[in-house]
C-alpha cells in the first residue's frame, strides 16, 4: 500500500508581505534609493526622447510645407505633371514629388519614386482643403507626405514625401544613448547609495552596539548624544529609558536594603525571646515564672504580628504596576466610616469625630480602605491619652487632624518615602511603609497625599480623590423591538 505524499504548506502571505522588513536599513536605503534614481532617469529619458522627436517632425513638417508651396508658385504649369527641368526648383534630392489631378490621376516626378496616396491629397485637388501633411507607410517605409494647391493650375495639387528612416535613425541613435546614461546613472545611484548608507548609518551602528554593550553589561550609563537629528533623538529617548530603568533598579535595590534592616530587629528578637522559651522548657537550672513565660509569648505574639504587618506592607509596595483596569465605583465615605470603626476598636483611648459627605471615586475599595487605615492609625499613634482626631470628608478630601506634637519642618518633605523614620517615631512601633503605602495608592488612583500641620499644632493629613458627590447613572442598552 502506497503512502500519499504529503504536499509542502503554501506559503504564508503575511511573511511575504513582511520581506522588506528582513531586510537591512543600509540595503533598504540603497535599494530605495537606486529605484528614486531609475524612476527619474526613465522619466528624463523619456522626456527628452518624445521632446526631440516632436521637435523633428515639427521641424520637417515645417520645411516640407515651405519647400512645397515655394515649388508650388514657381511652377506655372504643372498640368501634365512636374518635368525634370521643373524638378530643380523644389530641391528633389531626398524627396519624392508629384502632381495630383482632381479626377484622381497621379503622376510622380520618378517612377521609381511612385508611392500610393490617397484621399487627403485628391481633396487639396479638388479644392476641398488649403493642405494635408500626414504619415503614410509603403513597401515598410514610413513617409511623411505634404500636399498643397498647384499655384499656376486649378484642380491641381502638388505633393512632396519624404522618407521619416533618417529621422527614425537619429531617434533609435537617441534612445541607445538615453539608455546608456540611465544604466550608468543607476549604477552610480547604487554606489551612491551604499556609501550614503555606510557614512550616514554610522551613527545608528554607533547606537546599535551601545545598546548591545548595555544588554550585555547591564552598565546603565547614558548615551552620549549628538546634534538634533532622529538619531540625536533616539538617544535621548534611549537615555530617558536607561534613566528610569535605573531609578527603578535603585528604588529596587533600596527597597531590599532597608526591608532587611527593617526585618533583622523583629527577626533577631524574636530568635531571641524563642531561645529563652525553650532553654526553660529543656529544664535548665534558669527557670522560667509563669508570668515571665507569659510575657515572653505575648512578646513573641507582638513580634509576630509587627512582622507580618512589615511583610504585608512591603508585598503592597513591591507592586509597582498601574492599577487594574478593571475598577468599580467606591462610596468613599462609607470606606472612611469603616476605617474609623475600625481603627476606633485599636485605640479605644482615642476619641474619633467623623464628618463625611457622600462622595463616589472609581478605583480599588480595598487599597483605598487600607490607606485611610493607615492615616487613622498613624494620627491614632501620635494622638496623647484621651486625645481627639478630627476626621472630614469634603468634595473628595480626607482630612485627618490629630493632636499629637506635630511633624518637624524638615520632616514633611519626607514623611511618604518608604521606611522614612523621624528621630522621634524610632522609639515606636512602626516599619515606615504605612505613609508610603498612602502615597502609592493616591498615585494610583489620580489623587494626592499632603502632610502638614492642623490649626490645633498636631498633624494634618490630607489625601484627595478625584470623583463625584453622586455615583455615574447605569448606561441601560435601548429595548429593540422585534
Amino acid at each position: 500500500m502506497s503512502t500519499p505524499a504529503v504536499l509542502p504548506p503554501p506559503p504564508d502571505p503575511a511573511d511575504e508581505s513582511k520581506w522588506g522588513y528582513r531586510q537591512s536599513l543600509a540595503s533598504r536605503v540603497v535599494l530605495l534609493t537606486t529605484f528614486a534614481v531609475a524612476l527619474a532617469v526613465a522619466f528624463v529619458a523619456a522626456g527628452a526622447y518624445v521632446t526631440v522627436r516632436m521637435q523633428l517632425q515639427s521641424s520637417m513638417d515645417s520645411q516640407l510645407l515651405e519647400r512645397a508651396k515655394t515649388a508650388s508658385s514657381e511652377i506655372k504649369e504643372i498640368s501634365k505633371g512636374v518635368d525634370d527641368g521643373q524638378a530643380f526648383l523644389i530641391g528633389v534630392s531626398d524627396v519624392r514629388v508629384a502632381s495630383v489631378r482632381a479626377d484622381g490621376v497621379v503622376n510622380f516626378l520618378d517612377e521609381s519614386d511612385r508611392i500610393r496616396l490617397g484621399t487627403p491629397e485628391l481633396e487639396v485637388a479638388r479644392g476641398e482643403t488649403a493642405e494635408s501633411i500626414r504619415t503614410l507607410i509603403f513597401d515598410g517605409t514610413r513617409y511623411r507626405v505634404v500636399a498643397v494647391p498647384a499655384a499656376g493650375t486649378p484642380g491641381m495639387a502638388l505633393v512632396i514625401a519624404q522618407s521619416l528612416e533618417p529621422q527614425q535613425q537619429t531617434l533609435n541613435r537617441l534612445g541607445v544613448v538615453c539608455l546608456l546614461i540611465g544604466l550608468v546613472g543607476i549604477v552610480t545611484a547604487a554606489l551612491v547609495g551604499m556609501a550614503v548608507a555606510r557614512n550616514g548609518l554610522r551613527p545608528v551602528r554607533r547606537l546599535t552596539s551601545d545598546v548591545e554593550r548595555i544588554a550585555r553589561t547591564e552598565d546603565l550609563t547614558a548615551l552620549p548624544v549628538e546634534g538634533d537629528d532622529e538619531v540625536a533623538r533616539l538617544a535621548t529617548a534611549f537615555n530617558q529609558m536607561l534613566a528610569s530603568l535605573a531609578a527603578s533598579r535603585d528604588r529596587q535595590r533600596q527597597l531590599v536594603a532597608d526591608a532587611g534592616h527593617e526585618l533583622r530587629t523583629p527577626l533577631t528578637s524574636l530568635r531571641t525571646n524563642i531561645d529563652l522559651l525553650t532553654q526553660a522548657g529543656e529544664g535548665s537550672a534558669m527557670g522560667l515564672s509563669d508570668r515571665a513565660r507569659s510575657e515572653l509569648l505575648d512578646d513573641v505574639r507582638a513580634q509576630i504580628e509587627e512582622l507580618t504587618t512589615l511583610i504585608g506592607d512591603l508585598v503592597e509596595l513591591a507592586r509597582d504596576e498601574p492599577m487594574s483596569p478593571v475598577v468599580a465605583t467606591v462610596e468613599l465615605h462609607e470606606v472612611l466610616e469603616a476605617a474609623v470603626a475600625r481603627v476606633r476598636r485599636r485605640a479605644p483611648g482615642v476619641t474619633f469625630r467623623l464628618d463625611a459627605a457622600p462622595w463616589y471615586v472609581e478605583g480599588e475599595a480595598g487599597a483605598i480602605e487600607r490607606a485611610l487605615t493607615n492615616l487613622l492609625d498613624n494620627a491614632a499613634k501620635w494622638s496623647p491619652p484621651s486625645g481627639t482626631v478630627t476626621v472630614s470628608l469634603v468634595s473628595g478630601i480626607v482630612t485627618i487632624d490629630d493632636e499629637g506634637p506635630g511633624i518637624d519642618e524638615a520632616d514633611l518633605p519626607h514623611v511618604f518615602e518608604r521606611f522614612y523614620r523621624s528621630s522621634e517615631s524610632r522609639a515606636m512601633p512602626g516599619s515606615g511603609l504605612g505613609l508610603a503605602i498612602v502615597a502609592q495608592v493616591a498615585e494610583r488612583h489620580s489623587g494626592t497625599a499632603v502632610a502638614g500641620r492642623s490649626p490645633s499644632g498636631g498633624t494634618r493629613m490630607m489625601f484627595a480623590l478625584p470623583g463625584a458627590p453622586a455615583p455615574k447613572p447605569l448606561q441601560v442598552p435601548e429595548t429593540q423591538t422585534v
